[in-house]
């Protein structure tokens, strides 16, 4: 659900989103694809290239969540430009930019 104070995404911006859907969770590799689709996280707020794959626990869990106390993203030792790293890799895979 998109806020309603911050600008709705450019076409290329929202192209950008649907990739990002696609894809796996960016901590726990849940997820992703037509059937179950990632949530998307911004970075920052409004700025979509900033996108984050994650799923629903990963997200909003209060307990595994970013949101919540992070449990999943100590154990994966992950923080928000690590999984930012992931969900750009695998964008450019899914799109054939990299081998």
């Amino acid at each position: 659900m998109r806020s309603k104070n911050k600008p709705a995404p450019t076409v290329a911006e929202a192209e950008y989103i649907r990739y990002v859907a696609k894809q796996p969770c960016s901590v726990c590799d849940q997820g992703g694809g037509e059937a179950a689709p990632s949530e998307v996280h911004e970075i920052n707020q409004g700025c979509w290239w900033l996108s984050i794959a994650l799923c629903g626990d990963c997200h909003r869990g209060s307990f595994n969540g970013l949101h919540g106390q992070r449990r999943m993203w100590h154990l994966k030792k992950l923080d928000e430009l690590g999984a930012l790293a992931i969900t750009i890799r695998r964008v450019f895979e899914c799109a054939g930019r990299l081998s």
